[in-house]
């Protein structure tokens, strides 16, 4: 009876384990390392349910929104300030002749909503803007000192993606495609989110080998002086 009980608790013993590694692997493989599902991890309101075509006549909307204005854009050959005071314009005076024609017709025009930026919204907004540029300011004095390596390929990458991207495209096709990756990706991820963890959970074990690799051989071939400087 002792033996079956010791078995017995052995292979629970196990079983719990075996779930519990599993489960932290399946989490070490979520992009962005997020311990929440894609929607919370979206912001979990509105513009979530758009990203991931909860709402797809808004998200569609929006894709076609931003081909028309990426056609003005770049078929008008139009500079982008003449462009949007021209669109300014013809609102305003459309607002305008409209209220006018309203009141000549002795109708009630439609009351537009009133926009005002509370105290709270400009104070939040300040106070994340305010992170944000610390944060990229402490990143690039890491960078200056030299201590991270890793961030320091991190942000030369980037840095030369963008470079060797703006070379063929411009600015506001840039940010076409953006805009469209920004809405379509995350409804695929949604989708498709086991594969992707799979595949980008192996993609980031190779690379976390070839860095370690470039990692190891910079430092070794770094002297041991300038090491010891570096430190104190």
């Amino acid at each position: 009876m002792e033996n079956s009980s010791n078995s017995d608790g052995e292979e629970t013993r196990n079983q719990r384990i075996a779930s519990t590694s599993s489960t932290t692997s399946s989490d070490d493989c979520r992009l962005f390392g997020r311990q929440c599902s894609l929607h919370q991890f979206l912001g979990g309101g509105k513009a979530a349910d758009i990203l991931l075509w909860k709402q797809w006549s808004v998200s569609l909307g929006a894709i076609v929104v931003a081909t028309v204005v990426w056609l003005i854009f770049e078929q008008s050959g139009l500079p982008f300030l003449t462009i949007c005071s021209d669109v300014l314009l013809i609102l305003i005076v459309v607002l305008f002749v409209r209220s006018n024609y309203a009141a000549y017709r002795d109708r009630q025009p439609q009351t537009l909503p009133e926009l005002e930026l509370s105290e709270e919204m400009v104070t939040n907004a300040a106070a994340s803007f305010r992170v944000k540029i610390n944060n990229v300011l402490l990143m690039a004095h890491e960078i200056t000192l030299g201590k991270d390596f890793r961030l320091f390929f991190k942000v030369v990458t980037c840095l030369w993606l963008l470079s060797a991207i703006g070379s063929y495209c411009s600015f506001f096709t840039l940010a076409y495609i953006g805009t469209i990756l920004l809405v379509t990706l995350p409804a695929f991820y949604s989708k498709y989110e086991e594969h992707v963890n799979k595949y980008c959970g192996m993609i980031q074990r190779k690379f976390s080998q070839q860095y370690k690799i470039v990692d190891d051989s910079v430092t070794n071939r770094i002297p041991r002086s300038l090491s010891k400087d570096k430190d104190n």
